[in-house]
């Protein structure tokens, strides 16, 4: 559990490589992302230097999913972002950006929490691999966003590993497992 709490050490070789120093094999910027969607912290380092190259390649990471199609931030916000980095002085947006998403995530917690204390179908047969199903839901949805991502069932993790599979799989397997439950469902009727 230690071991999940600290960041994932990457080294970045002068070759441009990098490398998983846990696992002892080179990663690509796609395995770096599903670290992180799987709910990951990541650090990455250059070996020579040491200087702490996170920030420009997960910046690079985002620059690449958008290039693909894959877009989640508006334009406006990125005018906005260029506009940030373009101000005299300091700007509040990184402190803005850090508040929404830290608020964003204590509000699906919550709304987790409420939706597993609140409902009386928590002693129905299936009710946590709904559950499940859910979160994973919610974190293909939100981009990995969600807190506590140690509490997430295999097949939701297991899924993450690709981001090929982490969307489209995910999807049709949420929608099987989710009829699945809604004829269960019918027969308890």
């Amino acid at each position: 559990m230690a071991d999940q709490e600290k960041p994932l050490l990457i080294k970045r070789y002068a070759s441009r490589r990098l490398y998983n120093t846990e696992t002892s094999d080179y990663v690509t910027l796609d395995d770096i992302a599903g670290f992180i969607r799987g709910g990951r912290e990541v650090q990455i380092v250059d070996l020579k230097s040491g200087d702490d190259l996170t920030r420009q390649y997960l910046l690079q990471i985002i620059a690449e999913h958008e290039s693909r199609g894959e877009s989640v931030l508006p334009v406006d916000v990125l005018n906005d972002l260029v506009r940030s980095y373009m101000t005299p002085g300091a700007s509040v947006v990184p402190q803005f950006l850090q508040a929404s998403f830290e608020m964003l995530r204590d509000g699906q917690s919550q709304m987790m929490d409420k939706m597993n204390a609140m409902n009386p179908m928590a002693k129905m047969p299936g009710f946590e691999l709904m559950q499940a199903q859910q979160k994973a839901f919610m974190k293909a949805m939100t981009g990995g966003l969600t807190p506590g991502s140690t509490g997430w069932s295999e097949q939701g993790e297991a899924a993450a590993g690709t981001e090929e599979e982490a969307g489209g799989e995910d999807l049709d397997a949420i929608k099987k497992q989710l009829s699945e439950l809604q004829d269960k469902l019918s027969r308890l009727k």
